[in-house]
């Protein structure tokens, strides 16, 4: 929300105010993540990666609309979606209109329905929920609303992109899915078994089980059971600790087949799988840095290291989440009034930073862009990750993934 503070220094102080005060001329944005218990590494990542994109996009230019700023204010969530609500609530009350989150399907749900039922009964006090990763397809399907816009590609997408590289691998004839069991954990199992029914008839799915996010210890007995049902490549859904705890004991169990991935890449997950995880690891992601898109994308990326030498670009949406909400205001001529910002975003077609075209699409909402299938080695790197000589190389490109992907939608504009 754009502001003007005329309080003093000391009289804000005095009201406790402190750093969350926005300085004249701000948009607020509130990020709403996991900065606190076993996913706080990846919260505090996406906190720093937008704080980055904030100052490189708009506040080093100039800002939005003759001047104005923008500010990320976080929020620890503690990858509760109960208490997400309550982050959201104080986030509202402090006038912010703009709510950033992406780690938790189950978080993003929350948020979305209550998003929905505030905007409904506040109409002059609304809100824009920016969902930089949460890729449930719920979200832009049934669950979908004027309000939500996706950044990333959901599930279905990716998973579309990740078993046509499968089906292209004759020598891979069985497959294990394993997943966290909540919203996110079962997208990606379904979406594999329909994706995998359809395309490779012939492939036998030899396992396909969900465990506890965020509590399981030990992933020995998981891995056992994956070896010895003979599967020949593995699909997870996994993150953080519990992509790290997964992919570590498949791989110390002797398991050489590839392991193909939504997120298992920084954060400690590179330098973790090390030498173990080269041309076994792989993911399907939105960014494109090894080799970079551009000359652009390459000073970026070296920009962030710099700042942040323990960190990494993990999440490059966020990059788009950013310009697109600047173009959208810009294109609006408000950087107040969710209402115009909304509809100027929706079917908003622009440049990706990482290379290729953007589109917003409007039945839904959902981010159409280039998806990449990436692989886990120290060739070819010029950007690695976690201070190792590991990152994350190209080895194909999906243009436009999803652009005709089907959606069950029925959206309701103010």
């Amino acid at each position: 929300m754009r502001t003007t503070t005329k309080l003093a220094l000391g009289t804000a102080l005095a009201l406790g105010l402190g750093a969350t005060t926005a300085m004249a001329g701000t948009v607020k944005i509130a990020f709403i993540d996991p900065l606190s218990g076993p996913f706080a590494t990846t919260g505090t990542n996406g906190l720093a990666e937008f704080k980055y994109a904030a100052d490189q996009f708009v506040n080093s230019k100039g800002g939005v609309l003759g001047g104005d700023k923008f500010q990320i204010v976080p929020f620890d969530n503690k990858i509760s979606p109960k208490e997400s609500l309550i982050q959201l609530q104080v986030a509202i009350d402090q006038g912010i209109r703009f709510i950033a989150q992406g780690n938790s399907s189950g978080v993003a749900n929350a948020l979305t329905d209550a998003i929905k039922k505030h905007n409904r009964r506040n109409p002059n006090d609304r809100v824009l929920f920016l969902n930089y990763s949460a890729v449930d397809p719920a979200l832009t399907n049934a669950k979908c609303n004027f309000w939500h816009f996706r950044f990333d590609a959901n599930a279905d997408i990716k998973m579309d992109a990740l078993t046509d590289v499968i089906k292209a691998n004759k020598k891979l004839k069985r497959t294990y899915l394993i997943g966290q069991d909540y919203s996110f954990g079962k997208a990606v199992a379904a979406a594999a078994v329909r994706d995998i029914s359809a395309k490779i008839p012939d492939m036998k799915i030899v396992g396909n089980e969900l465990h506890p996010i965020g509590r399981v210890k030990d992933f020995t007995p998981y891995a056992r059971k994956i070896v010895a049902s003979g599967a020949d490549d593995v699909i997870t859904g996994n993150w953080g600790s519990d992509m790290v705890g997964l992919g570590k004991a498949v791989i110390d169990a002797g398991f050489k087949g590839p392991i193909y991935t939504y997120y298992a890449a920084a954060t400690g997950i590179t330098r973790t799988f090390g030498a173990a995880g080269k041309n076994i690891i792989r993911l399907v992601q939105e960014g494109n840095y090894n080799p970079p898109a551009s000359k652009a994308v390459d000073q970026y990326v070296s920009g962030f290291k710099a700042k942040y030498p323990n960190k990494d670009i993990t999440q490059a949406r966020i990059a788009n989440v950013i310009r697109m909400l600047k173009a959208a205001m810009e294109k609006a001529g408000t950087d107040t009034d969710v209402v115009k910002i909304a509809y100027a975003m929706e079917g908003m077609q622009m440049d990706n930073f990482w290379g290729g075209k953007l589109l917003m699409r409007a039945k839904d909402h959902q981010m159409i862009q280039d998806v990449y299938i990436t692989v886990h080695t120290d060739e070819g790197i010029t950007h690695p990750l976690d201070n190792s000589k590991y990152g994350l190389r190209t080895e194909k490109v999906i243009k436009m993934a999803g652009l005709n992907s089907p959606t069950t939608c029925k959206m309701k504009r103010p």
